[in-house]
């Protein structure tokens, strides 16, 4: 076993319930379209790197799709919200014996294996690592233990996610990396070549 794991936190890809502010714009065939695109990208991404990996589901765990099982152990997020499901993924990971974990989200084109080398290394000299989205959330979070209330009081999907979260880590060293954009409105889209066919 690694040491250090890897956490991908997904959506089941089914029409209609993913990236539904995107769909909102460009509809649900397409919404879907570029999920898969960018979960394909996650997934490209995390085999890069030497880390153990974990997917979580946020519906069902699927046998048979793209994340093989020889290369992703796979789980069922399990939590009444965002902060739960993440404070349970952690908590079982350092049950398991890993020493560093690293969660990210899967709706990143901008994300880099060299992003979560970095969280990696970069936890032997910091208590958490945090990966800040340009929508005020994090799109990577890492950390050697799960700190107290880190997970607790947050309003999920709003833009002051990350500046509570750094409230909550205010008597802990922690390291900032490279601002990012996650995907989730037209806007968020429009300006990146990748997408081209969507917003031409």
């Amino acid at each position: 076993m690694n040491k250090n794991l890897i956490l991908i936190f997904t959506r089941n890809p089914e029409l209609g319930k993913v990236k539904t502010r995107l769909a909102a714009t460009i509809g649900n065939e397409n919404a879907l379209e570029i999920y898969i695109q960018l979960l394909e990208h996650t997934k490209k991404v995390a085999l890069e790197t030497p880390y153990d990996k974990q997917v979580l589901y946020s519906e069902e765990i699927n046998t048979n799709d793209m994340w093989e099982a020889n290369y992703f152990q796979k789980k069922l997020q399990v939590g009444v919200d965002l902060g739960e499901r993440m404070y349970n993924a952690f908590q079982g990971g350092f049950i398991d014996g890993y020493e560093k974990i690293v969660i990210i989200g899967s709706d990143l084109i901008a994300l880099e294996s060299s992003d979560i080398s970095s969280a990696i290394s970069n936890l032997d000299d910091n208590d958490i690592v945090i990966g800040p989205a340009e929508d005020g959330g994090y799109y990577l979070l890492g950390m050697k233990k799960v700190p107290e209330n880190i997970f607790s009081n947050k309003e999920w999907g709003t833009d002051t996610v990350l500046k509570d979260t750094l409230v909550d880590l205010a008597s802990l060293k922690y390291l900032l990396l490279e601002e990012k954009n996650d995907i989730d409105t037209f806007e968020d889209i429009k300006n990146i070549p990748f997408f081209n066919k969507y917003t031409i």
